[in-house]
C-alpha cells in the first residue's frame, strides 16, 4: 500500500506521464475534433496528476476543483492575447498556456478532471 508522499508522487508522476503518452499517441494518429477535444481533456487530466505531484496528500474533490480551476484560470487567460504573445516565442508556452479562447474548452476541461476524482474515491474507500 502506498503511504508514503514520496511514493504518491511517484504515482502521480507515473499518472502524469501515462496521460502524456496517451495525448501524444491521440496526435499522432487523429486530426481534428478528436485531436482537439482529447487533448484538452488530457490537459486537464494532466494537471490533476500534477496536483499530486506537488501536494500528495490533497483530497481527490479539492485536487479536482484545484485542477479545473486553474484549466478555466489558463483559458479565460487567453482573452488577454498573453499567452498568445508567449506562444509564439516558445513551444513550452504555446502547450502550457494555449494560443485562443475557445468557450467549449470550458466544457472539456471537467471531462478529463471528474472521471478521474470518481476513480480515485473509488479507490480510496475500496482501500
Amino acid at each position: 500500500m502506498l503511504h508514503t508522499d514520496g511514493n504518491r508522487r511517484l504515482l502521480a508522476l507515473a499518472g502524469a506521464v501515462a496521460v502524456l503518452a496517451v495525448a501524444l499517441f491521440i496526435r499522432a494518429v487523429a486530426d481534428g475534433p478528436l485531436e482537439q477535444n482529447s487533448g484538452t481533456a488530457l490537459y486537464a487530466s494532466l494537471i490533476y496528476a500534477g496536483v499530486f505531484v506537488l501536494r500528495p496528500r490533497t483530497p481527490p474533490l479539492v485536487a479536482g476543483a484545484l485542477a479545473i480551476a486553474f484549466c478555466w484560470l489558463v483559458e479565460l487567460s487567453q482573452l488577454t492575447g498573453v499567452p498568445a504573445y508567449l506562444s509564439e516565442r516558445s513551444l513550452l508556452a504555446r502547450l502550457a498556456l494555449g494560443v485562443a479562447y475557445d468557450p467549449l474548452d470550458m466544457w472539456w476541461y471537467p471531462v478529463g478532471v471528474l472521471p478521474l476524482v470518481a476513480v480515485h474515491l473509488a479507490l480510496r474507500r475500496k482501500g
